[in-house]
């Protein structure tokens, strides 16, 4: 049996993660909840000399690498992290400071839940924490926090689920239903290996598992980017044009599908200054095809959802799951009000029994219905293959860059092929004529800008990363300095105006 991982403390929490002597405490003295001679107030005594701190919860501000954060500490120590109603009543005050003085909120819960001392009057107050904390997201402030071991019941069903980024530390119990509790209602071991972090992570509900000195870089990174748009917007990058060649719609797919070309990791490794990966829909789902981050091009910043062709290659079509991924995107660009960015790589959706199970086609619409009406800025990148549905799910957005052997098609050449010719010889001769090349999607107002390739960013991938970049710069930058109105009015009148004769 694996040891227990360390149980990290509050202040051992705040020493690490915020700069040295910048923690202010917001907390008041806590109130009496126990009259004197009860068990339960030798309980809270008992706890407070035992732990050093007067309640399960700490709340306050400091710096992280001088950027001002409020925090809402968890304290294990202190009658197993449970939250009665002092504690509640100060997450919920948290929350309602950092939303007055525009602070982003780093919270680290390590708790077995509610207070069984106080019943029902503290089990509610989950509704009011979800309630605050709703409130203090739908302000546009980011909210960032680490689960601790162990973080269970409660807390995890309600301010521990709800970041915008939810890390981990290595090891943690993570759950909802005690194993005690299981154990003594039903006569057998609850299974191993469930709640974890590793086995959450797995499973695309927490972002990333960090240990402790890894933790502040974590958190720093990600407030400067969930926070950017707290600042003024960038100057807009010069976007350079250049003439392209007349290649063949064939060629540009052939060279499309190499192994080698760049795909959207190389993107944000050659192409991104700042990048921090999420993972999964946070609610039980993951897709290795459908990649998330947040991430800065130049001045840009933005969350950006695309295509990991890497996984289409090994055989992981693009499932359900991967558009629920990119969904939560979305709502992590709406509710922070970040612009969003597309990459577009895909041979194709999954064609399966499990796909059509699991949605699909629902999936598809809704996406598309999202991205028409999302209302953050919206770049989409045609950076490889893009197939069908699965591509154009991802596709609608206030300005589409294409590189130059990216194309855009309803099916493969070879599917449009079989379904016209009952074979595959016909596919280069229906690219041409279904016009799925960047050149064409350029003259039909589909894309707005092609990047270049010399002659395939195959060959070339950092300085076509750069390009990319750059175009990518410059798409963003220009729409945050529109007016969000105007933005919307002309995104539904350039998708109106497609296809019309």
């Amino acid at each position: 049996m694996a040891d227990s991982p360390q149980r990290i403390t509050a202040h051992d929490l705040i020493d690490n993660v915020l700069d040295p002597g910048s923690w202010v405490s917001w907390d008041g003295p806590a109130p009496t909840v126990a009259a004197a001679g009860t068990s339960y107030a030798a309980d809270l005594a008992a706890a407070a000399d035992r732990s050093g701190v007067d309640e399960s919860i700490l709340t306050g501000e400091g710096t992280v690498n001088g950027r001002r954060v409020a925090a809402v500490v968890g304290e294990f120590a202190f009658l197993a992290g449970s939250m009665g109603r002092t504690a509640t009543e100060r997450v919920v005050l948290a929350y309602e400071r950092a939303q007055r003085e525009r602070l982003p909120l780093f919270a680290s819960p390590a708790s077995g839940g509610t207070r069984m001392q106080e019943g029902t009057p503290a089990f509610v107050g989950m509704v009011k924490i979800a309630a605050a904390c709703t409130d203090f997201k739908n302000a546009g402030l980011p909210y960032v926090t680490y689960l601790r071991h162990p973080t269970t019941g409660g807390v995890f069903a309600s301010w521990g689920s709800l970041g915008h980024m939810t890390t981990a530390q290595p090891g943690a119990t993570i759950g909802f239903l005690g194993a005690r509790v299981f154990e003594t209602l039903y006569g057998e071991s609850f299974p191993t290996g469930v709640q974890t972090a590793e086995n959450l992570y797995d499973n695309g509900i927490i972002d990333a598992i960090l240990p402790l000195p890894e933790l502040k870089g974590a958190v720093d990174r990600a407030l400067d980017i969930l926070g950017a748009p707290m600042g003024a917007p960038p100057p807009v990058p010069d976007e350079p044009q250049e003439r392209l060649p007349e290649t063949p719609a064939w060629e540009s797919i052939t060279r499309s599908r190499r192994d080698e070309r760049p795909g959207v990791r190389m993107l944000l490794r050659f192409g991104a200054s700042s990048v921090v990966r999420l993972h999964g829909t946070g609610q039980g789902e993951r897709d290795p095809g459908m990649l998330m981050a947040l991430a800065r091009f130049g001045g840009a910043t933005c969350v950006l959802i695309g295509h990991d062709r890497r996984h289409g290659i090994l055989g992981a079509p693009l499932s359900p799951g991967g558009l629920r991924v990119a969904r939560r995107g979305m709502r992590l660009s709406a509710e922070l009000g970040l612009p969003l960015v597309t990459v577009i790589d895909t041979a194709g959706a999954a064609l399966s029994r499990e796909a059509e199970e699991g949605g699909l086609a629902g999936e598809i619409a809704r996406s598309l219905a999202e991205l028409t009406a999302l209302p953050s800025p919206t770049v989409c990148v045609l950076l490889g293959q893009g197939t069908g549905g699965g591509a154009l799910a991802v596709m609608p957005a206030d300005r589409v860059i294409c590189a130059e052997h990216s194309w855009l098609s309803p099916l493969p050449p070879e599917g449009a092929s079989a379904i016209l010719h009952r074979d595959t010889t016909h596919a280069a001769e229906l690219a041409t004529a279904q016009r799925v090349r960047s050149a064409d999607l350029l003259a039909d107002g589909i894309v707005d800008h092609v990047v270049p390739e010399h002659p395939d960013a195959a060959d070339e991938p950092e300085a076509f990363c750069a390009r990319m970049s750059l175009s990518i710069e410059h798409a963003v930058t220009t729409l945050v300095r529109s007016d969000p109105a105007e933005r919307l009015r002309r995104r539904r009148e350039r998708y109106r105006r497609l296809g019309v004769l």
